[in-house]
């Protein structure tokens, strides 16, 4: 057991997360020139150029200060996580800061890029003898076994970001647009997993008063657009998201739907499109979660260029294209799946040419 006083240990590690990276410098906002689009400016938020890669960053980020701040991570605890995505790279990132073990445990078909990735950033994994719906209690199961520390995203992100007392992604993004032509946006999209970050936009527009909307981008099988569109906070469909970060089988506690003001199913096919449009024609290697919100601008992007309004809208970019080399950027991949990506990518580059977006998009 360590010498030093549990307080003094605390503050320590809140500093040293909090001081992680060149700085937590803002991520950069990169504009997408859209020439067919006159007076209307769109800007992506470079969420992987966080340290970890993802905007998964951020939250788990919060999640490490709140457990920390509360006494259940003391500098003997083994932090567990219930997923194979982001959120396990990150939390192996900040465990490791920390000089904590730390164990994912992972659905059986985690791709083995992912499972690398953790273990670069010093953490552990095992795969989960349960099916993926099940894969959050074994994980509570095996810490609590173990007297280690459960990491739950999809429960305690929310709340933990809505305490942060930092910078949030909000204010970095209006900071950033204050001297662009349209520094107040028209919308912000992004999509949800956990709910954390959309509710913190959400919160940030109504407190400040902005009259810019929030725009929530849903993939196929997600319970996310039905449960805002009916009102029914516990809809659930059942079937996992094919689009890593964003998209849940059911309605998670962290989603807020009273500060969001529109919900845009997207089909995974079109994600894809964009995603592969973004690494071919900016040049931007993103993720499939980041052609959702891509594909959710166009589709506003386009209804302001009808209703003949200009201004600007701000996506975010969740993470890298490089761990998606064997999955959504793999044509056997799609095609086992029966994603076939091609008509998207023509309506992309028509709308890119001619601002003309398809009425069913």
């Amino acid at each position: 057991m360590s010498a030093v006083h549990p307080h003094v240990w605390a503050a320590e590690a809140i500093r040293r997360i909090r001081a992680d990276g060149p700085g937590l410098a803002p991520t950069p906002l990169r504009p997408l020139p859209m020439p067919a689009l006159e007076g209307i400016d769109i800007y992506l938020k470079d969420e992987p150029a966080l340290p970890s890669g993802s905007m998964k960053y951020r939250l788990v980020r919060a999640m490490f200060c709140h457990a920390i701040a509360g006494g259940e991570i003391t500098p003997d605890t083994p932090v567990f996580a219930a997923t194979g995505g982001a959120v396990a790279v990150a939390g192996a990132r900040f465990a490791k800061l920390l000089s904590l073990p730390f164990t994912a445990v992972v659905p059986a078909k985690t791709p083995a890029d992912v499972l690398d990735r953790i273990a670069h950033e010093g953490g552990q994994w095992q795969v989960a003898q349960q099916p993926p719906a099940a894969v959050q209690e074994e994980a509570r199961a095996v810490a609590a076994r173990s007297g280690g520390y459960f990491l739950d995203h999809f429960t305690d992100a929310e709340r933990a970001v809505a305490g942060w007392d930092g910078p949030t992604i909000a204010d970095e993004i209006f900071a950033q647009l204050r001297p662009e032509p349209q520094p107040v946006p028209e919308w912000i999209v992004t999509g949800v997993g956990t709910g954390a970050t959309s509710a913190t936009i959400g919160r940030h527009l109504r407190r400040h008063g902005r009259p810019t909307r929030l725009a929530v981008v849903d993939p196929e099988h997600s319970a996310y657009f039905p449960a805002w569109a009916s009102g029914c906070a516990d809809y659930a469909t059942g079937m996992p998201s094919r689009i890593p970060g964003i998209g849940r089988p059911r309605v998670e506690p962290g989603f807020v739907p009273g500060v969001i003001d529109l919900v845009i199913p997207v089909p995974d096919a079109a994600s894809v499109a964009a995603m592969r449009w973004l690494h071919t024609v900016p040049g931007i290697a993103a993720g499939p979660a980041t052609g959702t919100n891509l594909w959710g601008v166009c589709h506003l992007a386009a209804r302001m260029r009808t209703a003949g309004s200009s201004g600007s809208v701000v996506a975010l970019i969740g993470d890298s294209a490089e761990p998606y080399r064997n999955t959504h950027l793999s044509p056997e991949w799609l095609r086992a799946r029966d994603l076939d990506p091609a008509p998207f990518e023509a309506d992309l580059e028509r709308f890119a040419r001619t601002g003309e977006w398809p009425t069913t998009g």
